[in-house]
């Protein structure tokens, strides 16, 4: 049985314990805060930690199925999650399968443009400079990556990622347009996906109505935030579960 141990850290939409006794793990609460711009608009509702817990414990089920390693141990109990303690790379890596969001607006394409093929992007992790776009060679200049194969490492990753929960969402009749994802290294030195994918962190809209059903409602002001989310953890459930 796993205990709680000191407050590390508090993140956005998470905060970060250690585990007593356990040098090798970490323990993950996860809050029901909403964030966006880089926390400069913020909000909450009630049950949005469980409903993201519930629904990145359902997809990193499917990925480890399709044998993509992730830092998931255990669940421990509505908003609570143990997991392998990772030497964090400090990249926010987005794959894009349709443009939308930041790409859209710096290019001037319109939104919802499809993509030939996915488009690999990354961002530095450093909140006091708002996560900004970097290229290989800045990441490698700041020191994220020991050399050019540990990006390419990261992009055959996030793209098995991408083609697991492309399908995973068309089956249940969304599409993803894009999604963010962070990566670290284990003790014995493999590359696994760390953090959560929800809602939070993919643009995920209804293949039929078009509907956005992800954080840019509350970004955007759009309203039905809660139920979105829940619509999501829903159609999940109902596929996989049943």
């Amino acid at each position: 049985m796993f205990e709680k141990g000191t407050l590390l850290h508090e993140g956005k939409a998470k905060r970060v314990f250690s585990v007593q006794d356990r040098d090798d793990l970490i323990w993950l609460d996860f809050k029901d805060d909403l964030t966006a711009f880089n926390a400069e608009k913020k909000g909450n509702f009630e049950g949005k930690g469980q409903t993201n817990l519930e629904i990145t414990e359902l997809i990193f089920n499917e990925l480890k199925k399709n044998k993509i390693p992730t830092h998931w141990l255990e669940k421990i109990s509505a908003k609570d999650l143990v997991v392998k303690k990772l030497k964090m790379i400090p990249l926010e890596v987005i794959v894009r399968n349709v443009l939308a969001g930041s790409t859209a607006k710096k290019f001037q394409i319109e939104e919802g443009t499809p993509l030939k093929q996915p488009l690999f992007e990354l961002f530095y992790k450093n909140d006091a400079l708002a996560d900004p776009f970097i290229n290989n060679e800045q990441a490698l200049m700041l020191n994220c990556v020991k050399d050019v194969s540990e990006i390419e490492m990261l992009k055959t990753q996030a793209f098995k990622i991408n083609q697991v929960l492309l399908k995973l969402f068309k089956d249940v009749g969304v599409q993803l347009i894009d999604f963010k994802i962070e990566f670290g290294w284990s003790e014995d030195g493999e590359i696994c996906l760390g953090d959560e994918i929800s809602p939070d962190s993919c643009r995920l809209w209804d293949m039929k109505t078009g509907e956005k059903l992800d954080k840019d409602r509350f970004r955007r002001d759009l309203g039905k935030v809660k139920e979105s989310y829940e619509d999501i953890l829903s159609r999940l459930k109902k596929n996989l579960l049943n």
